[in-house]
């Protein structure tokens, strides 16, 4: 039977079980979506702007373990992908998009909304390609589901030339495929594994450091099991966060810049690193040379090229986080750290990551999430980008109840509040919630219409200190507090030599509480703390509609520790006294 191209696309998702597709329709998308219409099986969901649309399939991707799937049209639909691209792509998550294009005959010709979006995206993302032949169509769609859920995780672009939806052809959709020169490795090669588990015998101060590949893997329940086999310490990266509960008592914390003063010593101190879905990237390695340099560094990846690529390591072990986790745990002994840990712990009350003074205070971001914490046991936590992050991921409780979403690779604002809509309607029995800050808020801040008329109440806890805060936070650091264009209070009539907040300051724009409401959804406004828990029980209980939460902090509140730009982990700086 003879259907056509665009047809043949709906019967793709079909077949691939997708059950929701993050569209937005335009003139060399519509075949598509007229074949879309009333295909019950599918859930079409209209977000208000593209970036909002596959920040969307990225959050639905990430809570579910499923493909996100994107459709916009040509020209600006697709360069409006291009950020989501790279950020899920970063994070290596699953999803295919499908852009419409102009009709083949056209292409190079500065057709109407023509841009060679395949050229633009080729290097953000897994794979990318504009399908030329009808007949090609539907072993392309296969081959890019493949390639994006296969191997590590990634983005791959499908751009639909508007004569390719049109054009009559076979309905058949293979029910496989192979991708020449592309043999993603799962299995784990146990000579590699045997030298690990040696280095292992001999260490005095080993450490488990894990990143985004456990979790992407669904390895949490056997990394923890793992580490209490061997008795060794785990730290995580931003990404890793979550790969055991952060109540374990083997849990040190997060490394990095802004790590904590225990997890980032232990990794200085360490003389042997497991590092198990890493990339090492400059937010947590610190100056190079200096990285673990006294240790022997195993590194467990599912992708060959991003071992030794930023730290030279010992023992390269190419295979699945999952795999070599349960093979790890068939293998390995029982190991007696008990000293190294007790150093641990050590530093930990040293230094604190919780200053003991901050639980009394009032809104702070460390009494908002504590409150998280305890008011929401399950969750899905997405976060945006800035100071809201960092302490999100400093004191958030993750447990196998609740899970977070983090741009970490790209560090997009304006990822957190679309990619909650996306994990609710994955999850529509989770609670939702998005942390953000007062600026990346406003980046995508037009998907509250699609919150309130798919009526999915996420809670949207807004942290407003009336700058950019992470910015502002080096400009008082290391720029001698010259606040450059992070004040989001600025009016023209302010002096442009502004370096601190005063009574004096303009009044913010918007008002985050009313502009919740013109949208239909719930506001609610923080002041004091004993008003935190009361709000996020009322959102909470809240249904169908969104509940705003605008939480007003500390306008000057720092993020620490922090590592000073081109310093090693050691050199933290631990509190305001520290920064001279």
């Amino acid at each position: 039977m003879q259907i056509t191209g665009a047809e043949l696309v709906v019967r793709a998702l079909l077949e691939e079980q997708v059950d929701t597709l993050f569209a937005y329709p335009g003139g060399q998308a519509i075949d598509l979506f007229d074949a879309l219409y009333g295909v019950e099986e599918i859930r079409v969901v209209l977000p208000r702007h593209e970036q909002g649309l596959i920040h969307a399939a990225d959050g639905y991707a990430r809570s579910t373990g499923k493909v996100g799937v994107c459709l916009v049209t040509s020209g600006p639909g697709a360069t409006n992908l291009v950020t989501g691209i790279a950020t899920a792509n970063y994070d290596s998550v699953p999803l295919v998009c499908f852009t419409g294009q102009v009709p083949t005959h056209l292409i190079g010709n500065d057709a109407f909304q023509e841009v060679d979006i395949v050229g633009i995206t080729r290097s953000i993302c897994k794979y990318a390609v504009t399908v030329r032949r009808r007949e090609d169509l539907a072993t392309i769609i296969k081959k890019a589901f493949y390639i994006a859920r296969s191997g590590k995780p990634g983005v791959v672009v499908v751009d639909l030339p508007k004569d390719i939806q049109q054009a009559m052809g076979s309905g058949d959709y293979p029910a496989q495929v192979d991708v020449r020169g592309y043999k993603p490795n799962t299995s784990v090669h146990v000579g590699q594994l045997k030298k690990a588990l040696e280095c292992l015998k001999t260490a005095k101060r080993p450490v488990f450091l894990l990143g985004g590949g456990v979790n992407i893997a669904h390895a949490n329940r056997e990394m923890t099991r793992l580490a209490e086999k061997t008795g060794i310490p785990v730290i995580t990266t931003i990404m890793g966060k979550g790969a055991i509960p952060t109540n374990h008592p083997l849990y040190v914390g997060n490394l990095g810049i802004h790590g904590s003063y225990a997890a980032n010593t232990a990794i200085s101190e360490c003389d042997v690193l497991f590092s198990i879905g890493v990339r090492f990237n400059d937010r947590i390695t610190g100056k190079v040379n200096e990285f673990a340099k006294d240790a022997t560094i195993i590194h467990v990846d599912i992708d060959p090229a991003s071992i030794s690529r930023n730290i030279a390591v010992d023992i390269p072990i190419v295979a699945d986080a999952k795999n070599a986790i349960a093979a790890l745990l068939e293998r390995t002994a029982e190991y007696d750290f008990a000293d190294w840990q007790k150093q641990i712990d050590t530093w930990k009350q040293m230094h604190p990551l919780i200053p003991m003074q901050s639980s009394a205070a009032g809104v702070t971001p460390l009494n908002i999430i504590q409150e998280i914490n305890q008011v929401f046991e399950q969750a899905i936590i997405a976060t945006d980008v800035g100071q809201n992050q960092l302490w999100a991921t400093q004191f958030l409780e993750l447990t196998d109840q609740k899970q977070m979403l983090t741009s970490g690779g790209l560090g997009t604002m304006g990822y957190g509040f679309p990619a909650a809509l996306g994990a609710k309607l994955g999850n529509p029995d989770k609670n939702v919630i998005a942390i953000c800050g007062d600026g990346g808020i406003q980046m995508n801040i037009q998907e509250l219409a699609t919150a309130v008329v798919y009526e999915l109440p996420v809670v949207i806890c807004i942290f407003n200190n009336g700058y950019l805060g992470n910015v502002r936070q080096w400009q008082e650091m290391f720029f001698h507090k010259r606040y450059s264009s992070t004040c989001l209070r600025y009016r023209k009539g302010c002096p442009v030599t502004c370096n601190k907040p005063s009574e004096c300051c303009p009044a913010y724009t918007p008002d985050f509480i009313r502009l919740a409401e013109s949208y239909g959804a719930k506001g609610i406004h923080v002041r004091r703390a004993e008003e935190i828990r009361h709000a996020l029980q009322e959102a909470k209980n809240t249904e169908k509609v969104p509940t705003v939460i605008e939480f007003v902090i500390e306008r000057e509140e720092n993020v620490l520790p922090i590592v000073p730009p081109g310093n090693s982990l050691s050199d933290m700086i631990l509190g305001d006294a520290d920064n001279g």
